[in-house]
């Protein structure tokens, strides 16, 4: 069904499905020992997660394996699905340091950063990440930058995820989160970016109550949420894709790419603008993909759903 439209998806998703694995007690050890014995000596431990990860949970390991067999387009080996679960456990455990304004600790390298010094007559900006790599290096470049604010927009239960977690890291790093799905979310987010604010979307994921379309994706039609496209072409604000990769040591390289600027251009149609928007989205995501292919966090079957529409 590729590039169709994939209709109304009523069904909860996989990745709200899963039963969490962790609590806030392992986030509070995590922490501790993170901030007391330092980020190279407390690396340690994620030798360890990563493959206990790889050996327990064989539903991760089994998506973890078809997303790299689509993304390097060879076999793909045990040491590559560890090397996938260490960059997703080594992004989590670099949280715990960038949301306690331990930036020093990393080489933060930006690409299109220029976005963020040139306001577009005042008026904020989409930010539309996935889970790709991390998006708290983003609080980086807001640090030194005092006219640069970041909220995000997120569905409830990974609102929900996202407080527990920060509550348990550095309460003081709770983020402005407008929760998705609710009446008045869309006026919320239009509020933001009128005062300037820049406002991050993970795009790649959505709630069962979305419409989808179908794209090509890695060689495979996989769905799409079409929510926050749809807000895109409905606010008519300047959208960017955003991408903070982890490349290994100490080291990510930030990247910000301008998809649709609304703001300067005539509508082609709600519809039209939807597609074209997240055909952009979906062609950038994949280069990313393809550039740092053990950033991409999504263990479940992205294509499956897709391959049933």
């Amino acid at each position: 069904m590729s590039g169709q439209e994939a209709g109304q998806g009523g069904e909860t998703p996989e990745w709200m499905r899963r039963r969490e694995r962790g609590n806030r007690f392992w986030l509070f050890v995590m922490r501790w020992l993170s901030l007391l014995f330092g980020r190279q000596a407390s690396r340690i431990i994620l030798y360890f997660i990563a493959l206990y990860f790889l050996l327990a949970v064989p539903r991760a390991r089994a998506a973890s394996r078809n997303y790299l067999t689509r993304c390097l387009g060879r076999p793909v080996t045990w040491a590559d699905l560890y090397r996938h679960f260490l960059t997703f456990a080594s992004t989590i455990h670099d949280r715990v340091y960038l949301l306690n304004d331990r930036h020093e600790l990393f080489d933060l390298r930006t690409s299109g950063s220029e976005a963020l010094d040139r306001p577009h007559a005042g008026r904020g900006f989409l930010l539309f990440g996935a889970h790709l790599g991390s998006f708290e290096v983003l609080r980086s470049l807001a640090r030194n930058n005092e006219r640069l604010k970041v909220c995000m927009a997120m569905y409830p239960e990974n609102a929900r995820q996202i407080n527990e977690t920060l509550s348990a890291i550095n309460p003081r790093a709770m983020q402005d989160i407008i929760a998705l799905g609710k009446l008045d979310a869309i006026l919320s987010i239009h509020h933001k970016l009128k005062e300037g604010v820049l406002v991050g979307v993970l795009a790649d994921r959505a709630a069962g109550s979305d419409q989808y379309i179908c794209l090509p994706f890695l060689g495979a039609p996989a769905r799409f949420p079409t929510g926050p496209f749809r807000m895109a072409a409905m606010l008519r604000h300047p959208v960017y894709f955003m991408a903070g990769l982890h490349l290994g040591g100490n080291r990510y390289d930030i990247h910000f790419e301008l998809l649709e600027d609304f703001a300067a251009g005539a509508s082609a149609g709600r519809d039209a603008d939807v597609r074209a928007l997240l055909e952009k989205y979906v062609a950038a995501l994949e280069r990313h993909c393809r550039a740092a292919p053990f950033n991409w966090f999504n263990f479940y079957d992205f294509w499956e759903t897709a391959e049933h529409v």
